[in-house]
């Protein structure tokens, strides 16, 4: 009988991760996906007073969307404009993946794998877009 229980398949240990060892550590395509969804909501819950406050300033008068105007023409400006529209498209198709597996589509390990994937490229496809025009394209 103790030959039995000393044959037995060594279970997996799970364990929390150190701090040390989250560069080791490799996440699954949703894992990202639901930690930049956290990430993109926080930025734009933080963000959007003071976008709602330049918005408000700048149609006061046609002076102030000139002045406005201007300082949005700076490149560190065009890249902060870069991340709320970054953080809005991720946050959207996040948002949209998370609906469908509230209805049970793509739950699947698999099915869910391929949707966090596509989440991560629509996004950064459609942020390229803007930065395109951003950028360059007139």
């Amino acid at each position: 009988m103790s030959e039995a229980v000393s044959e037995k398949k060594q279970r997996p240990q799970f364990r929390n991760i150190h701090v040390s060892e989250i560069v080791k550590y490799r996440l699954p395509p949703s894992g990202i996906v639901s930690i930049l969804h956290r990430i993109s909501g926080a930025g734009l819950f933080l963000g959007l007073p003071f976008l709602l406050f330049l918005f408000e300033k700048s149609i006061t008068s046609e002076i102030s969307f000139y002045h406005f105007k201007g300082i949005a023409e700076q490149p560190l400006v065009k890249l902060l404009i870069l991340f709320f529209s970054w953080a809005y498209l991720h946050h959207f198709c996040a948002g949209v993946r998370h609906l469908f597996m509230d209805m049970h589509v793509a739950i699947e390990k698999q099915s869910a794998r391929k949707t966090a994937v596509s989440v991560l490229a629509v996004s950064l496809l459609l942020t390229a877009g803007v930065a395109y025009k951003l950028f360059g394209a007139n």
